[in-house]
């Protein structure tokens, strides 16, 4: 199911929803989830230090991997009924340009020399496999410094001519800003960040690109 299906929702008072690729929602022949059951997903895909920061900001992003089936970015929240899950399926497999029908002028920005690119969009509409697909592309084409700021990482690039060094908001960094200052005292080549949340995450990547990366 999950396979073929790019979300699944876990409420209290209701079976697992899940989105199917036509754009909708579907009930699981499942019984209504309880409080405990919800929790009890929550306490095995989080770590220590995730349980604390979901106590404490009742939300939480991440990343998990279960062995062979797929990554899913996750988020846990607090809703009316309790707590909440959704997962999206991540595919371990970068798609390239063509795959994505994406046109020779996106292409070109894998191989600008400086300045600053933005992927924009509303959710669901490619943005992080547009990124990805264009960090790759340079990844196995060029050799250069790219480091990427996510939260939390999704796509991991696979070995290509470039150093790749992939960092996770509160697993390796504590913001995306103070990774992208930390980034330029890091010899990088391309800075990729995930979100542009803040005026001091956009001005600290502005400054990025004034210097030429």
């Amino acid at each position: 199911i999950l396979s073929e299906s790019p979300d699944l929702h876990l409420q209290v008072g209701q079976p697992p929803v899940i989105r199917l690729k036509t754009g909708a929602l579907d009930t699981l022949n499942h019984p209504a989830l309880t409080e405990a059951d919800v929790r009890g997903v929550i306490d095995q895909i989080t770590s220590v230090d995730q349980k604390k920061r979901f106590a404490e900001n009742r939300e939480l992003d991440f990343s998990y991997h279960v062995g062979e089936l797929s990554r899913f970015r996750v988020n846990i929240y607090e809703e009316r009924n309790g707590s909440a899950i959704a997962f999206r399926v991540i595919s371990e497999k970068i798609p390239t340009f063509e795959q994505l029908g994406l046109t020779e002028t996106v292409g070109r920005f894998a191989n600008l020399p400086h300045g600053l690119v933005l992927v924009t969009g509303t959710t669901g509409m490619g943005k992080t496999s547009t990124l990805a697909s264009i960090v790759n592309t340079i990844n196995q084409t060029q050799r250069r410094h790219i480091i990427t700021i996510e939260d939390p990482i999704e796509f991991v690039y696979p070995k290509g001519q470039s150093l790749v060094t992939q960092r996770e908001v509160n697993v390796h960094t504590h913001t995306f800003a103070i990774a992208i200052r930390s980034a330029l005292r890091q010899d990088p080549d391309v800075v990729m960040v995930g979100e542009m949340r803040d005026l001091e995450t956009i001005s600290t990547a502005l400054t990025a690109a004034e210097t030429g990366h």
